[in-house]
Formats: structure tokens, sequence, C-alpha cells
């Protein structure tokens, strides 16, 4: 039985390649180990059979942008109900056009940008990429968000007017937005800087009950027909 050694240091050998180009084909998921992709290219081997896989390449991976449907009564804190602990590959929904080839490291040092309530569903935004959190830190504010709100109980006379104009919340005039009715129980909302406890705020101020929420589009970006609790890549041609 051999040493055991670090995988990259045995991929050097057996390709050969250079340290940091074994270490990007490790991190990349091209290379298994007795059948098994490896990810970390400190991982000890001994005298395991080492494959690298048909169409690799040493390149740096890029960060990744996850859209994820929260069901309602699922968190967007750290514990164990929080959508964060939805991003698993069985969740990963079957129509993902991304072209991305899941890596568990896809699943480390995400940020959530885009939080809901508990009792709420919807889009939800995950990312690792430093000029996508930025967008958010900077510019969350200036971007539309769309939302379906299931209502209940009778609407007070000119109550679409006043939602859309006039109400103040928690000492401020909210701005105004764009309000209509989907249905006989279902408003639509489009509208920026959205608080929490807003829009149900905002509906029982007219005399309506909220049964659901649910967030369906941030800026340009709709979450479609995403399943709930399944979530897909952002493709690099998307843009909020």
């Amino acid at each position: 039985m051999s040493e055991a050694e670090r995988l990259s240091k045995r991929l050097t050998q057996l390709l050969p390649c250079s340290r940091r180009e074994s270490e990007l084909y490790i991190e990349g998921g091209w290379v298994t180990v007795d059948g098994k992709v490896i990810e970390e290219p400190q991982h000890k081997v001994r005298d395991e059979k080492i494959e690298l896989l048909p169409g690799a390449v040493a390149q740096t991976l890029p960060p990744v942008t996850i859209l994820l449907h929260k069901p309602a009564g699922i968190g967007c804190g750290l514990g164990a109900n929080s959508a964060m602990q939805l991003l698993t590959l069985a969740n990963r929904a079957s129509d993902d056009a991304s072209g991305i080839r899941p890596l568990q490291r896809h699943f480390q040092r995400l940020d959530m940008l885009t939080p809901l309530e508990t009792d709420s569903s919807g889009l939800v935004v995950f990312s690792q990429g430093r000029s996508m959190i930025r967008l958010f830190k900077d510019d969350g504010q200036t971007l539309e968000h769309e939302y379906l709100v299931e209502v209940s109980g009778q609407i007070i006379e000119h109550g679409l007017k006043r939602i859309a104009h006039g109400l103040g919340y928690k000492g401020t005039i909210l701005p105004p937005c764009k309000v209509s009715w989907q249905n006989e129980t279902r408003l639509r909302f489009a509208l920026k800087a959205v608080q929490p406890g807003q829009l149900r705020f905002m509906c029982e101020s007219v005399g309506l009950q909220v049964v659901s929420i649910r967030r369906l589009r941030i800026g340009r970006l709709a979450m479609a027909k995403l399943p709930v609790g399944q979530w897909r890549y952002l493709t690099q041609h998307e843009r909020f």
C-alpha cells in the first residue's frame, strides 16, 4: 500500500500537469477516485483508481447565482427550516437550461439577496458573485418586485386607489405602487423597496385579509414555471 498523499499531488504525476492545473481539474469536478467525483484537492489518496473525466478543462470556476421557488412556511434564516436547506442536487429543476455542471462548491458561500417572510412563497435569489451582491446592495431598492396576493373579505370603497396612493407605514408615506385585481380573490402588486409586513398591512388597511403572498418577479427576471421547492442556475444571458 502506498503512502497517503494529496489528490492534487497524485494527479500531477498521473497526467502530468502543474499543481495549479491539477487543483483546477479537481475543483471543477473533473476527477474521480474509485468512480466518485472528488472536489477537494487536499483529499488523501493511496492506491485508489484516479481518473480524469472526458472533456475536462483546467479553468477557474466562475461564481454562480441560484434562483429558488421558496415554499410558504420555510424561513430565510440559517436554521434547520431555512430555504438554504433546499439547495441540494436533488431539488434542482429538471428543466434548468443553464448548462452549468452542478458542484458541491456551488452551495457554499452563498448570500441570500432577496429574503422573504416565512409565510410568503416565491422567488428568492442566492449568489456567490461579488458583482451580483453589489447590485442588490447598491441598487436593490430600485428593482421592481411583482407579487400575487390571495385575499378574502370585502374591500372598502376606492380601496385600490388608496393602496396605490396614500398609505403610510411605520411612520413614512409609502411611494406609489401598481395594484390591480387578477380575479375576484387575487391582487397583483408591482412595487419597489418592499418592507417586511408591508403587503399585509396595505391589504388590511382597506378591509382585506391576506391568505397568501407569492413573489413572481424581481426586476426583469420572473420565476416563471420554476416548481415550488426547486431551484435553477441564473444563465449568463439573464439580467435583473
